[in-house]
Formats: structure tokens, sequence, C-alpha cells
């Protein structure tokens, strides 16, 4: 009789469907598929796993206009099992609707401890309640202390396009936060998920990454130590994995991209003679292209060092001949300079080597500045 009861009572609890027992793969109860969306905000991992409700019934009967209010009751609910206090929606079907954060981050700029949490909502028409619990474990609501809290923040619905299924979705991505929507029936409710100081937890992670097989290459070294360019900050660790890109043993390799990320990251600390000899060297260096060379030089001239940006076209003729884009340089150099037809003569020797169609029209549109008198950029 116990036995009977124990299964009439999961059966009535889920509605439609199957009691579910471990080791068994049966149909959802209620058929409330389950489901599961994770977005990354940099390192971070966010998951959200749920049952999804849809608005027709089990019994196929059409409940729009019943979700919110009726079927969602607005406030606390006495639920009729578990522990018989008030508690909330389970924000979904069936077990806990589960929040996971790799790491610590803010909801609507409230802190949240990395973690694994029992995700429920107090829906009122006007304003929600979101309410993430210690305990992820429970079925649904039944068993909610609010004693279990880690943080409670509100947030506001708004009206949405018709979703037949409960949905969480992901709706803003930018590097260091998110926006992700619960949406279901005609209405849906956003909150934002932030990551303070991504930049250190990048940092961080590279040191753990640099540990593993991410440093059994020069590569990992180099792209880690070009990180803390693309962020201007971390020059220090920086300069540290530049140098392991270039001489730790079995790994280091010195070639002129290592060299140049070295000599950038001396002049980034301000050891500006250092960063000289190190890119003297680099530039002479064997595996130094024509290309990379030239892009050398495109960086000073952006710099506004236009001197040194034309000694360094002079050196990539002097080393290179005349490959491609070395005469590209020289159009620049002598345009710099006011000597036009010096750089119309290196612009028309450098349209028929051109790689390709976008490179082919940026010199014909050098040309015809050039021919006009004009200066190029």
């Amino acid at each position: 009789m116990r036995k009977f009861l124990s299964l009439a009572l999961l059966t009535f609890l889920g509605g439609k469907g199957f009691a579910q027992f471990p080791g068994l793969n049966l149909p959802p109860s209620g058929d409330n598929q389950k489901a599961s969306i994770t977005q990354f905000i940099g390192p971070v991992k966010v998951t959200i796993d749920y049952s999804s409700p849809k608005v027709h019934g089990p019994d196929g009967k059409d409940r729009r206009g019943k979700i919110w209010g009726q079927l969602v009751p607005y406030g606390m609910a006495n639920l009729g099992f578990g522990n018989g206090k008030p508690s909330p929606w389970r924000a979904g079907a069936n077990e806990n609707t589960v929040f996971t954060v790799s790491h610590p981050v803010r909801i609507e700029d409230k802190l949240l401890p990395a973690g694994r949490y029992g995700f429920h909502i107090i829906p009122q028409k006007d304003e929600w309640t979101l309410v993430f619990s210690k305990n992820s474990t429970s079925w649904g609501s039944f068993f909610y202390e609010p004693t279990e809290d880690a943080l409670r923040v509100t947030v506001k619905p708004r009206q949405h396009d018709y979703r037949e299924w409960l949905t969480y979705e992901f709706t803003e991505r930018k590097p260091d936060r998110a926006t992700v929507e619960l949406q279901w029936e005609d209405l849906a409710a956003g909150w934002t998920i932030a990551v303070d100081k991504i930049e250190e937890l990048y940092i961080s992670q590279l040191k753990q990454d640099l540990r593993t097989t991410g440093g059994f290459n020069y590569q990992g070294f180099l792209n880690a130590a070009q990180y803390t360019l693309t962020i201007g900050s971390h020059f220090d660790e920086g300069l540290e994995w530049a140098e392991a890109a270039i001489s730790r043993p079995f790994v280091g390799v010195a070639n002129f991209a290592t060299l140049s990320m070295k000599a950038q990251l001396l002049n980034k600390l301000d050891r500006t003679e250092e960063a000289k000899q190190v890119m003297k060297t680099a530039l002479a260096h064997p595996t130094a292209s024509p290309i990379q060379i030239h892009q050398y030089a495109r960086q000073l001239s952006a710099a506004g060092k236009t001197a040194e940006a034309g000694e360094i076209y002079e050196f990539n003729h002097k080393k290179h001949g005349d490959v491609w884009p070395v005469h590209v340089g020289l159009t620049r150099m002598y345009s710099a300079r006011g000597d036009i037809a010096k750089a119309l003569e290196h612009a028309k020797t450098a349209l028929p080597q051109a790689p390709d169609q976008l490179n082919k029209t940026s010199l014909e549109n050098m040309i015809k500045q050039l021919s006009a008198g004009q200066k190029v950029n």
C-alpha cells in the first residue's frame, strides 16, 4: 500500500507522464522535456538546466492567458506538499531549475559566488524576484527554505513574442557580460550577468594554461604575451612570457615574431634602449619576412614616427629587393617626404606584384592620387 501511494504521489506531482526512477530512461513527467543552455562570458561558464513546460497542458488544453497569476501564482504559494511553507515558483518544471557559474559573477550588480544554485522566481504582475538558492538538488520548490538563499534580485517582466515552450535565451553578449531571459507565453524577464575584472581572470587562466599543453610550444607563450599588449596591462607577465617564447628550454624559438614581441613589451615598460637592440636583432633575423618588416614600418608610421618608418622601408628594400610589398613601402616613404614622382614610380612597380584584388585596388587608388599630385596616407 505504501509503495502504491508513493508512485501515485510522484505521478500526481508531475501530471501526465511516468514516475522517474534512478537508472531508467523514461519520458519526462508531464512531457516537460529537459533543456540546457550554456554561455561563456570570457573564461566564465554559465549554464542553466531546466525542464521546459508548454502553454498547452498535457491534456492539450490551451492555457494562454492563464499562465501568469494562475498556473504560476503571483507571490509565494503553499504548494500543498513538501515542507508546508509558502514557496516560490521553480522557474521551470519538475526538478530544480539549476543555475551554475564557474566563477564569481554579478547578477544585476549583486555578487554571486561561483557555484551551483537552485533557481526560483517569485513573480508579481509588475516585478519578479529572482532567487538563487544554495539547495540545487530538490524536486521543484516543494522544500524551499529562505535560509538557504544565496542571492535575491528584482527584475521587470515585459511583453514578448509568443513562446509555446518555456525557454531561457541569452539575448545580449559582450566581452564581460551577458543578458539572459526567461521567455514563456507572452512575457519575458531578463537579467544581466557581469564578470568583474575579466582581464584578471584571463591572466590567471593563462598562467594555468601555460603549465599544461598550452606551454609545450613557443606559440602559447607568444599568444599569452600578445594578450597583455591587447589589454594594455600586465606587461611584466607579458615580458616573462615573451622571453619564454624565445629561450625556454625545448620550447623557445628565436624568430621575428618572438623577438619583436619582446621589443614591444620592453617599450611598454619604458626600457627603450633594450627594446631598440632587440628589435634590431628581430629585423636582421633570417625569419623576418618582407611583409613582417613592412607591417612594423606601418606601425611606426601610425604612431607618428614617419622618419623611423622610412628607415625601415629602406631596410626592407636592401634586405629583400624587388618583392611584395617592398615597393608599397617605398611608395609611402617617398610620398611622406614629398617626392611624388618617386612615390608614383614605386607604386607602378608594385601594382603587378599585388597578390590579390584588394591590394591591387588600393594601389590603383594610390596611383590616381599621386598622378593628381596628392600624397598618400
